[in-house]
């Protein structure tokens, strides 16, 4: 597998095959909004759009980065979700870097939205996919967040050498300037556990798959079948 890796500024073009990858803390979010019951998610394009959304679908709920806001339900922190019950509804998500990063790619044919708790699950769908090049969209700081170009390059070595192991690329992930900022309350809206929650390798089996519906960018769980599964067909 060809994998490239890039911030979201250098994108020239579309990519056939993208991750977008946004571990502290987007992408960590909204693999617990999934496990929490959400049916899908909107990536929206702004504040006021997620506004807008909320106003259309007052049952929709809808977080952002930052502090608690008028109009939001709660905020980007995988902490302070997991006590929230999403189940059947659709949550609109507005983050500062992984939902601009999955914008950016929108047009490309296979968009993943990825951290380390959905790692191996991405990875195993870029083999059964069997995709030959892959762009990984390092969402954070201009393409130089640490945390996400370790989960970027643990995914790609995943992909193609099953027996990787997780530990020097979780060590990066964990002395990065985010999980510092996190830890020391530099950002607004933090939960205590919200840096060990991002680090928690593979704690959920799907994928996630974004997709234009309607001119939407919408997100979504994708079941992949484990080693096991794959090795019994």
């Amino acid at each position: 597998m060809d994998a490239h890796f890039l911030g979201i500024s250098e994108l020239a073009e579309a990519p056939s095959v993208a991750v977008v990858v946004d571990v502290m803390r987007a992408f960590t979010v909204a693999a617990w909004a999934f496990a929490q019951g959400a049916e899908k998610i909107v990536l929206a394009e702004s504040l006021e759009e997620a506004l807008a959304l909320k106003a259309r679908h007052p049952d929709w709920a809808t977080l952002k980065d930052g502090p608690p806001a008028p109009g939001f339900d709660t905020v980007n922190s995988p902490g302070l979700l997991r006590s929230i019950d999403l189940g059947g509804r659709t949550v609109v998500q507005k983050t500062t870097a992984g939902t601009v990063g999955a914008l950016a790619v929108k047009e490309a044919s296979l968009v993943l939205c990825a951290s380390f708790v959905v790692a191996e699950a991405t990875a195993r769908l870029l083999r059964m996919r069997e995709c030959d090049g892959v762009t990984f969209v390092v969402t954070g700081e201009d393409g130089q967040a640490d945390e996400d170009l370790a989960c970027a390059q643990y995914i790609a070595r995943r992909a193609t050498e099953a027996g990787t192991d997780a530990a020097e690329f979780l060590r990066r992930a964990g002395e990065s300037r985010a999980a510092a900022e996190l830890a020391e309350g530099v950002r607004q809206g933090v939960h205590p556990d919200d840096v060990a929650l991002c680090l928690e390798l593979d704690r959920f089996p799907f994928a996630m798959v974004a997709t234009l519906e309607d001119s939407l960018m919408i997100l979504r769980p994708c079941a992949v079948p484990s080693l096991t599964d794959e090795a019994s067909t």
